[in-house]
């Protein structure tokens, strides 16, 4: 792949927007002084870029003919405010210098933030007490709730959801920045973000341009494409404009072996594959932690890196009956295969063994599982919370010692069984709130994601001293500070956290990274059937598309679903391709629009017990279930056996199955074509014999699936998950194992394997499948 505006993209780019001045020339070469609004930005022709907001009341020392921040505003120059100086003696510095309560904000990672705030709800805030519709305030404004965790609770590290536009984004982070580089001792906010390039499915590959950001397929569709070059490409471009928005740490690369099809979070990973997961691990983590020629500060980092928080050590694809740790009833992580060393893989081999200069991911992020059975203690306690899964294993064995932070809530009290925001201080809910900060401290954590108060952090420290004395706790807490301030440092935020909102807005969703992230979407889509050559389908016949109908359901989080009847695909990107109809009589060939089945979490939340999660349409009852579970649990609950043997499950899309069979129906012996929108396995046996072509995709844009449909584009992905024959081989698969099941064998003959996919000509068989199925 190439780009035309790969490499050097600084965020000082146009000149129209600033106020320029040449200063003088010395040692560091020119300084050169410009102002975009209240930020001044003083240019070393031979150094780095210094970024000090003129509202902060931080001035700037000249010291050895370079420009240097005094962010103590004690009118010297502090090791911590000399970029001439190794990341390491910074960091180590300036964590001698915070007080203990500095330090517990710095251990803080604040729950989501919209920007703007929502008017009420889980991501909602207010400004001077309103909502903003009635507040007259910016859309870049911060929050009370932001000012209050920002300013009195020394919180420093922000996760970022939505944003209303690339250049609201960066004026809220110029804001934000602002206000942290007036407190104390100056230290800079490091924000974060989950994936956010998913695609639009209605949107041309170029529309998002100078506004939204650019589009690419899910892990899922990485992992398709067999290509860790592709991966890697994607995340260096990723980097680039997570930069412009403010953001320096990726909440991501989610690497999980999806070991167990049922899982729900499945289509975040690579797919089941411990190989593929590592290489494709590695290359992200690469992509974007390195920063090259004048972008690199030292050792890989620079002006172009984002931290890489890799989740979810030890691997959380294993909970029992594919059942998610989110929820209460999902806490337990199994091993009947005991294969618990193989999910280490993606960690051990990929994401902490980097082909670039940064060597390892910068971050980790244990999961909510408790890892039944794998502590040597007989200790079952989630990640988290465990000695033997942080320190021995990952500390001690591994050498990992970037930071550690907890998944959303974990330290947070539990509840109720069922709810996406209860807390998660599973196999410590006897604990209080500050005894559980402090066993996370205590087992190697540094970190604490969706906590915005550091009060229960100073109560911890307390704990400690109490226990071991204040020169242990002291250098307990500095030990998790430098680890949390490297990571500041590297990507040059001290220097400089600044941006110019309109240069963002040029590089966010450029036309360049629109087209690389099209590209690769057309590379992650499969072909898993195509009888007498069907496709690829000539342009301009005519085709019928019928409704997708789904009655009313919820989220994940629990938010209601609205019931839809509605065309499946964007009627105008489809008459680009082909002339619709909506009577199948006129219609040439058929295309069903379709995703995979949904039976829901594996909890019966209005009857409080244990159902199966299907993957299949039909109604599915769990006669082969095991009977008693391996594992179970909760406070809240009167019984320890979770099985669900015996129990029926219905799927909210069984429709989809409908619309199948009545298009074959009214299409006689016309061609029928399914485009699967796939977020697990799932049994192609309701369906397969009586279609004729099948292409499955892991959310791609409409235009990628006509490209492929209409063959201006040949198929070429690969399956990065086995598709089950039924829902016996899934109850008897081990939760813990990849690549243990008995597959869907079409009618052609092709097993729908882990490796398999079609082009024009059949079979694939290349070097990727060669590399990953031997």
């Amino acid at each position: 792949m190439s780009t035309k505006l790969s490499g050097k993209i600084p965020l000082l780019l146009t000149l129209s927007f600033l106020f320029t001045a040449l200063v003088s020339c010395n040692e560091y070469g020119e300084q050169t002084i410009e102002q975009a609004g209240d930020i001044e930005f003083i240019h070393h022709s031979n150094g780095p870029t210094i970024g000090h907001s003129l509202n902060s009341g931080v001035e700037v020392l000249q010291v050895d003919g370079g420009a240097f921040k005094d962010l103590n505003k004690n009118g010297e120059l502090d090791p911590y405010e000399d970029w001439r100086l190794s990341t390491d003696e910074r960091a180590e510095d300036l964590a001698s210098q915070m007080t203990v309560e500095q330090i517990a904000g710095l251990m803080l990672y604040s729950a989501h933030q919209s920007i703007p705030a929502g008017e009420g709800g889980f991501r909602g805030g207010t400004y001077n007490g309103s909502p903003l519709s009635e507040s007259g305030a910016e859309p870049s404004d911060l929050t009370d709730q932001q000012k209050q965790f920002l300013e009195d609770d020394n919180l420093r590290h922000v996760l970022i959801t939505t944003v209303e536009s690339p250049a609201v984004a960066a004026q809220w982070n110029n804001n934000a920045q602002s206000l942290v580089e007036r407190l104390g001792l100056g230290i800079p906010m490091n924000t974060s973000s989950d994936p956010r390039h998913e695609t639009a499915a209605d949107a041309e590959f170029n529309e998002g341009a100078g506004g939204d950001i650019s589009m690419w397929p899910g892990s899922l569709g990485l992992a398709a494409t067999f290509n860790p070059d592709a991966t890697e490409e994607f995340a260096r471009i990723a980097s680039i404009e997570y930069r412009a928005l403010g953001i320096t740490t990726a909440l991501s690369p989610q690497i999980d072996m999806a070991t167990d099809p049922r899982w729900m979070r499945v289509s975040g990973t690579f797919g089941e594959d411990s190989q593929l997961s590592a290489d494709m691990a590695r290359a992200y983590v690469d992509g974007f932690q390195s920063s090259s020629e004048e972008q690199e500060i030292s050792g890989g980092w620079g002006y172009e890196s984002v931290n890489a928080m890799v989740k979810h050590w030890p691997g959380g694809g294993s909970g029992e009956g594919g059942r998610d740790a989110h929820y209460g009833f999902g806490k337990y992580a199994v091993y009947p295969g005991n294969n618990f060393d193989e999910m280490l893989i993606p960690f051990t081999e990929g994401a902490f063994n980097l082909n670039g200069e940064t060597g390892m991911a910068s971050a980790v992020m244990p999961y909510y599982t408790i890892s039944v059975g794998q502590s040597p203690e007989d200790e079952d306690v989630a990640n988290a919370y465990s000695d033997y899964i942080i320190q021995e294993l990952l500390r001690d064995k591994y050498g990992f010692d970037g930071v550690v932070c907890t998944d959303w809530g974990v330290t947070g009290d539990h509840n109720v069984m069922d709810s996406f925001i209860d807390g998660k201080p599973w196999g410590v809910e006897d604990l209080t709130v500050a005894e559980r900060h402090y066993r996370v401290i205590m087992s190697g954590g540094d970190q604490f994601g969706g906590n915005n108060e550091a009060g229960p952090v100073v109560e911890a420290y307390e704990i400690g001293v109490e226990e071991h004395g204040e020169e242990f706790m002291r250098a307990r807490f500095e030990r998790s500070a430098v680890r949390l301030l490297k990571n500041i440092f590297r990507v040059g935020l001290f220097e400089n956290p600044y941006l110019v909102p309109e240069v963002s807005s040029e590089i966010v969703g450029n036309p360049d990274f629109m087209e690389e992230g099209f590209e690769t979407q057309l590379n992650s889509i499969v072909m898993l059937k195509n009888s007498e050559n069907v496709l690829p389908v000539e342009d301009q016949l005519t085709v019928y598309v019928p409704n997708r109908t789904r009655p009313q359901s919820s989220n994940f989080i629990g938010m209601p679903i609205p019931a839809t009847d509605e065309l499946p695909v964007s009627e105008e990107i489809l008459n680009q391709y082909y002339n619709l109809t909506d009577n199948p009589d006129e219609a040439d060939f058929a295309i069903a629009f379709i995703e995979s089945p949904n039976a829901g979490r594996g909890y019966d939340s209005e009857n409080a017990e244990y159902v199966p999660i299907s993957l299949q349409y039909r109604p599915y009852t769990a006669t082969e279930a095991r009977d008693p579970s391996l594992a179970g649990g909760d406070p809240l609950e009167d019984s320890d056996n979770r099985s669900y043997r015996g129990q029926t499950v219905e799927t909210v899309n069984e429709s989809d199955l409908d619309r199948v069979v009545e298009t074959r129906e009214a299409m006689g012996d016309k061609p029928v074509i399914v485009a699967i929108n796939v977020s697990n396995p799932m049994v192609f046996s309701e369906f397969e014999e009586i279609v004729d072509g099948i292409i499955v995709h892991f959310g791609v844009q409409d235009q990628a699936l006509l490209d492929v449909i209409s063959g201006a584009h040949e198929p070429s992905a690969l399956l990065p998950l086995q598709m089950p024959a039924d829902m016996e081989t899934v109850e008897n698969q081990a939760e813990d194992t990849p690549h243990d099941m008995e597959t869907h064998v079409d009618i052609e003959g092709n097993s729908y394997d882990f490796g398999f996919g079609l082009n024009w000509n059949g079979v694939i068989s290349d070097e990727r499948v060669d590399t990953y199925t031997e």
